[in-house]
């Protein structure tokens, strides 16, 4: 019989076990009910964060702390109704009639179905560019009676790792949208039928490389014989454009159709137009308004008007390289070596961030004013902005106002183009190396040190190569990527410098000597609203007056200030008839007014206001004659301008502003909010006295 030992403890140990059993037990209840509350409480948290409605400033501050960028405001209120505020940020009443009206206004057939061929499109070049290139070609395919295949963006095409979600077209504007919105104006498919596919892949399609000057006797006379012919034809854009600018009066509802593609049907993709929306919140959410400043300073725009002295330093040399290239190809006539300081004094260069922040100071922007600067490229680099930092606290752009995993989900899924696992030797061969040293013999005398080699640059696409070559490097797999994403970044820009308060460009010509990113957002801002602010300033006039200061740059007087006010009030509206003659011959979309605009002034009011002088030229002569808004148009009845507020009531207000033009921050914090008020008190008064004399 087998013995077995004694259970130490007897029943007693037994029950502990029991007990223990009971506690670990308790112990997990109590653990997940925890976990259940935390649960609950979380799921309320954010559900208050979420419903719970605040002030705007709150809103703001939940918005935006995320971000790097946090506003520094002077003052805690921004009043709207005070004549300072109204000078800065208030409409122009001369242009408040001004409406948006591109509908067709006499007889205009929809697109028959039997066409004579499709018309296939390959675009080149910027963001600008791409965008006058498409509705010049809607255009030509109405003018042509043809079926216009959707056009094929070369800048995605030829870019190598980008999302295959998004496909040249859709990489930047939403095709639906697009033949949605035109389908009564032509005939628009997404690809050729795959009988012509085979022959464009064997390049048997009729092509046409056109240029933006074509006129529509071309197309006509030229272009539609062949279509007819062959059933397609391919038409090559890389001139920013395919259609002369102005048309004749015959195909003034043509030029409404430009209003109509660029306005309304070319609408970004769903992501981009997000994206570009988020942005535009966090700008506004402080309940202040901002101001959008193009720059303008692209390398290609420096080296056609000749402006490369101005930067002294290696980018001149960069700009000059550049040059070269220009004249060697005849985009550019004319000398290698320019005076960039006479091209300057004329109005032919950028005007430098500096210069603009000295010129929105005097005018009577403080420093807690929000600037927005676009741009993919300001060049010359940050150190360029640094001085308009200075002036203005709040100065954002772009990246201060996203987060990376926003432009990745803008960018869609794209191929990793780097390998970043290391290259190693064989292990084997180390061995065998060390192998040898140990048995080897007597080791020989050293030979003497070879010469040193040349000093390399291993900065692709960077300034590098200026030491090395002439021949400016090809782009890299990276820098292509690159150049599509600036158009997404182009894209956005330009939306916040449409909705924005107030834009500023600082040049308004690219490096073909064409309108640029900045004309197309005038003229997109003078057609969705006319009396919003746009300085078009007058460079060759606002040089003369920087060069009154040269020597005291930042310490202006009274006289000066005011001349610089009277400039920019004057140009709201006289810069206008200047726009009307530069840019409107290169670039109808710079300038749509009068075809694509209506006015919805009150005519009887008009006349009772006949005596004053301001009702005697409502609109400038640079805009034509402007036809009155359909009866559907006018529910809300703009009365004509008011003769004691009047547009040319000049702010020449007391001297004691001017010493807060270039003030540090802490001073102002310190006593800017009594002095902001007197200084609002006595503009109101000055400008009170002014309409009442008048």
């Amino acid at each position: 019989m087998k013995w077995v030992p004694p259970i130490m403890g007897g029943p007693a140990a037994a029950g502990g076990d029991g007990k223990a059993v009971v506690f670990k037990s308790k112990l997990k209840w109590v653990g997940l009910v925890g976990l259940v509350l935390s649960t609950f409480s979380l799921f309320t948290h954010f559900l208050l964060a979420r419903y719970t409605a605040g002030t705007a400033l709150s809103e703001y501050q939940s918005s935006i702390t995320i971000f790097s960028w946090r506003p520094i405001f002077d003052t805690a209120d921004l009043s709207t109704t005070s004549a300072l505020q109204r000078r800065l940020w208030g409409p122009i009443r001369r242009l408040e009639s001004l409406h948006p009206y591109a509908n067709p206004r006499g007889a205009y057939p929809a697109p028959v179905l039997q066409t004579n061929g499709f018309i296939f499109v390959k675009i080149r070049g910027g963001f600008h560019e791409i965008r006058n290139s498409i509705c010049d070609i809607v255009v030509v395919s109405r003018l042509l009676n043809a079926t216009l295949v959707i056009p094929e963006i070369q800048s995605t095409t030829s870019s190598k790792g980008i999302s295959t979600e998004f496909k040249s077209f859709a990489y930047l504007y939403n095709e639906d949208q697009f033949m949605s919105a035109l389908s009564e104006d032509v005939k628009i498919v997404k690809t050729l039928p795959k009988n012509l596919k085979g022959s464009r892949r064997k390049k048997e399609i009729p092509s046409f490389k056109v240029s933006s000057t074509s006129s529509p006797y071309f197309y006509l006379h030229y272009v539609r014989p062949v279509l007819t012919r062959h059933s397609v034809v391919e038409i090559v854009i890389s001139d920013g454009g395919c259609l002369q600018p102005v048309l004749p009066p015959n195909l003034e509802e043509h030029q409404r159709l430009r209003c109509r593609v660029a306005f309304h049907a070319l609408r970004l993709r769903d992501e981009v137009q997000e994206l570009a929306t988020k942005i535009l919140y966090r700008l506004r959410a402080s309940g202040r308004p901002f101001i959008a400043y193009d720059p303008g300073m692209t390398r290609d725009a420096l080296a056609y008007f000749g402006c490369a002295e101005l930067f002294q330093d290696v980018h001149t040399e960069l700009i000059q390289h550049k040059r070269a290239w220009m004249l060697k190809r005849g985009i550019v006539k004319g000398n290698l070596s320019v005076d960039s300081v006479e091209q300057r004094l004329n109005g032919l260069c950028p005007l430098m961030p500096e210069e603009v922040g000295i010129i929105l100071r005097a005018y009577g922007y403080s420093r807690d004013t929000i600037i927005y600067v676009s741009g993919g490229e300001v060049f010359g680099g940050q150190k360029k902005l640094i001085p308009l930092h200075a002036m203005f606290e709040n100065v954002v752009d772009r990246t201060l106002l996203s987060m990376p995993w926003e432009l990745n989900k803008m960018y869609g899924r794209e191929a990793n183009l780097v390998d970043k696992s290391p290259k190693m030797s064989p292990p084997a061969k180390v061995e065998t190396k060390v192998g040898a040293w140990k048995t080897s013999g007597p080791r020989p005398r050293p030979l003497p040190p070879p010469p040193a080699r040349p000093k390399t640059y291993h900065i692709e696409g960077w300034w590098g190569w200026v030491a090395e070559s002439d021949n400016e490097p090809e782009s890299t797999v990276m820098e292509l990527r690159t150049n599509a994403h600036k158009l997404l970044w182009e894209a956005i820009d330009y939306t916040i410098c449409v909705e924005a308060d107030v834009f500023i460009p600082g040049f308004d010509r690219d490096g073909k000597g064409n309108p640029n990113f900045a004309s197309l957002v005038m003229g997109h801002r003078l057609y969705q609203s006319a009396a919003s602010k746009t300085y078009r300033f007058d460079r060759k006039e606002i040089a003369k007056l920087l060069e009154e200061i040269r020597d005291q740059f930042y310490q202006a007087n009274h006289t000066w200030i005011t001349s610089v006010r009277r400039h920019l009030r004057r140009n709201l509206v006289d810069g206008l008839t200047k726009e009307s003659t530069r840019s409107k011959p290169l670039s109808f979309l710079s300038f749509p007014v009068p075809e694509c605009s209506c006015s919805k002034i009150n005519s009887t009011k008009v006349s009772s206001h006949a005596s004053s002088p301001s009702s005697n030229s409502q609109f400038p002569a640079a805009l034509g004659a402007i036809h009155q808004c359909p009866s559907w148009m006018n529910g809300d009845m703009v009365s004509g301008p008011r003769g004691d507020e009047s547009e040319e009531d000049l702010d020449e207000d007391d001297s004691s502003s001017i010493g807060l033009l270039f003030r540090q921050s802490s001073e102002n914090r310190e006593g800017g909010g009594e002095m902001s008020n007197k200084e609002d008190t006595q503009i109101e008064d000055q400008e009170e006295l002014e309409g009442g004399e008048r």
